[in-house]
């Protein structure tokens, strides 16, 4: 399973994108199953944010949904949080 984020937004405006493949690793269904629920919560469509916070675009093997802060689930908080810390 590939999952990508892209953040844009903020006060900087300054963009971050990262992917991380869980294929062979040790966590792979930890993964799995955190991206199912955050996919599951998300939008089709980019949701109106509010000024100078984030907007998330999560695309899970090719399936994409939109979220924003504040208005991030938990499980939308701790995958975009996983993937933009271990994703290159």
């Amino acid at each position: 399973m590939r999952i990508q984020v892209k953040r844009t937004g903020g006060f900087a405006g300054i963009d971050r994108h990262a992917a991380v493949e869980t294929s062979g690793r040790a966590d792979a269904q930890e993964w799995h199953d955190l991206a199912e629920r955050a996919v599951a919560d998300g939008r089709r469509t980019p949701p109106i944010g509010v000024p100078d916070g984030f907007s998330y675009q999560i695309t899970v093997d090719g399936q994409t949904v939109y979220c924003s802060d504040p208005r991030l689930t938990e499980e939308q908080r701790k995958l975009i949080s996983r993937v933009l810390k271990e994703g290159a």
